[in-house]
């Protein structure tokens, strides 16, 4: 036999040996934590975040799992959905909105964070700077301070002579003065009176529209938004249509479900972004690495049914600006 054939045979040993072998080793399953609140608020955002990850290669089931944890906006659940994604060893923690990441931070220094809806995340003390997070939360913040006066512009817009506007916002949100601010001051800008009323629950719904209309409000700003708006949405532009109000709202669920205007941030885009945060992190980046991003993409949407139950024309040159119109 030559060198040659023996060579060949050797060779064709060595590699049956190893198939089995490398055959047998498993491959690393990623588990990515999801903590929401109300879980009516996020199955079109969980969907573009899933689709980010596929986009990115990643299989549920073959390379990931995502463990996806709704606390209804309860706090104490919160905690305990938090204090679980630990015991399951996530490689990674997904918060959705300021309260969720504020006690993902509390629970764990080491696990890494990515936000998504931040809100301020230097003012809340979730990250350094913007640049440079410094610790194990980055992810992407929504600090948009025209975001008000373009609603409030949009709101004069459509309603003719505006001269009053009642904004609907929470004190119970962390965010509440610098929402209060922004809005005073687009308000002024725009020579605008601003009421504004405290909605702390859903109970608070009725009392506040029938404040608005005393104090002669024209049209409402809704700065509201959580587990607060989220499972009642329907009963919230039910009571707008009830009493004649404009209201404009920050997302596009809220328009879907019967109110008039909303103008923000395409959330899809927002959350599909997320999944690149993920994506680097499992690669070796540090949070602390990864500067916190902003929105890149809004939506206007239009809602004509919710215009013409309220005797409302929205005239043609807000219509040719929508980027999307519900008949």
């Amino acid at each position: 036999m030559s060198h040659k054939t023996v060579f060949l045979a050797l060779s064709a040993m060595l590699f049956a040996l190893c198939v089995p072998v490398s055959a047998q080793q498993p491959t690393k399953v990623t588990r990515i934590g999801y903590l929401v609140g109300p879980s009516t608020a996020s199955s079109a955002r969980y969907e573009a975040f899933r689709q980010g990850l596929r986009e990115l290669g990643y299989v549920e089931g073959k390379n990931i799992v995502i463990e996806w944890r709704s606390s209804e906006g309860n706090r104490d659940r919160q905690r305990a959905l938090v204090a679980e994604l630990l015991r399951l060893k996530v490689d990674v923690i997904v918060a959705v909105g300021g309260g969720d990441v504020r006690i993902a931070k509390e629970a764990t220094t080491t696990i890494p964070i990515v936000m998504v809806q931040g809100g301020d995340p230097v003012g809340s003390g979730f990250v350094t700077s913007l640049a440079r997070p410094g610790g194990n939360i980055t992810g992407l913040a929504i600090l948009r301070p025209e975001l008000s006066g373009k609603r409030l512009e949009l709101l004069t817009e459509v309603v003719p002579k505006l001269s009053r506007v009642a904004l609907f916002a929470s004190s119970a949100s962390p965010e509440h003065p610098q929402v209060l601010k922004e809005a005073e001051l687009a308000a002024g800008a725009l020579g605008l009176k601003l009421q504004s009323l405290d909605i702390r629950s859903p109970k608070d719904f009725e009392t506040s529209f029938q404040a608005a209309l005393k104090g002669r409000a024209e049209a409402i700003l809704v700065r509201v938004r959580g587990p607060i708006l989220s499972p009642h949405r329907k009963e919230f532009a039910e009571l707008a249509v009830k009493n004649r109000l404009p209201v404009i709202y920050e997302g596009a669920e809220e328009v879907e479900a019967g109110g008039l205007m909303s103008y923000g941030v395409n959330f899809p885009d927002l959350y599909r972004r997320a999944a690149t945060y993920v994506d680097k992190i499992l690669r070796g980046t540090k949070p602390a690495e990864l500067p916190v991003e902003q929105p890149m993409k809004f939506e206007f949407i239009i809602n004509l049914k919710a215009a013409k139950q309220i005797g409302l024309t929205i005239p043609p040159n807000v219509l040719v600006r929508a980027d999307k119109i519900i008949r």
